[in-house]
């Protein structure tokens, strides 16, 4: 299902790069109430920056846009997704995307990042949201080795962490933070995961996602007495993954890539 808002701006001009500031009408895929949007910053060679411009605005079609950055060096594009179920997400995006662009000469390092926006509306309620980011808080070491990097534009504050039972309810509460965290809950309506590294690989993409509808999924039924009896923990979680295979596939696929303790 999509459900188009307003105007679209990118469906007349498919291959413009729009300033960062850029903000158009979100156009919904799949079914909700979880959506997820993906912003992915990708370092383009210059002698190829019109070809990719191209293909990635062909390849895209409704999906997404292109915006620049200055942060990416020496220059780049980011590319940002229109909100996505996860299911869409992995069944409907345009992968092969990816190796596309790889073999016109871009890249990604750990400079440049891959931050996912999880949609407000998909969590339960703001203790929902407390159990999820209390969760990733207390789980660095197992997040940052998943999303392949500790980077200064997404750092485990500590003084964030102790104010998420009020950033959990509105975003208002956020005032005085930095954006640059490791869970960003400036925007209205989403809250940003920024920790993951940049990628062209297919299944580090598709993982980052996975990791954040699941941790989303396991949280929503927590219980008091869930936590106390070590919910939050990360062994608890790897195994809640295992049950659901099916569905995370990619992040389990990573996991053992990356050899994580599960």
């Amino acid at each position: 299902m999509t459900r188009v808002g307003g105007d679209c701006d990118t469906c007349d001009h498919p291959h413009h790069v729009w300033n960062y500031s850029y903000k158009p009408d979100p156009r919904f895929h799949g079914n909700g109430p979880l959506y997820l949007g993906m912003e992915l910053e990708i370092v383009v060679p210059e002698h190829h920056y019109p070809q990719c411009v191209t293909l990635a605005g062909d390849r895209l079609g409704l999906s997404g846009y292109l915006k620049r950055d200055s942060s990416i060096e020496p220059g780049g594009f980011e590319l940002v997704t229109h909100p996505m179920s996860y299911d869409y997400a992995i069944g409907e995006f345009p992968w092969p995307l990816l190796s596309q662009l790889a073999e016109l000469g871009c890249e990604t390092n750990t400079d440049v990042g891959l931050h996912i926006h999880a949609s407000r509306a998909g969590f339960n309620s703001p203790a929902h949201i407390y159990r999820w980011m209390k969760m990733l808080y207390r789980n660095e070491s197992a997040l940052t080795t998943i999303a392949r990097r500790r980077s200064h534009y997404a750092p485990f504050d500590q003084r964030a962490r102790a104010k998420v039972k009020d950033t959990a309810k509105d975003p208002l509460h956020a005032l005085g933070l930095s954006r640059y965290q490791a869970i960003n809950p400036y925007p209205r309506k989403t809250l940003e995961l920024r920790v993951f590294a940049s990628s062209l690989n297919v299944q580090q993409v598709q993982a980052a996602l996975a990791f954040t509808a699941a941790s989303i999924d396991y949280t929503r039924d927590l219980r008091v007495a869930d936590v106390r009896a070590g919910a939050w923990e990360w062994p608890r979680f790897a195994a809640w993954l295992i049950q659901h295979r099916g569905l995370y596939q990619p992040l389990l696929a990573e996991l053992e890539d990356l050899s994580c303790a599960c």
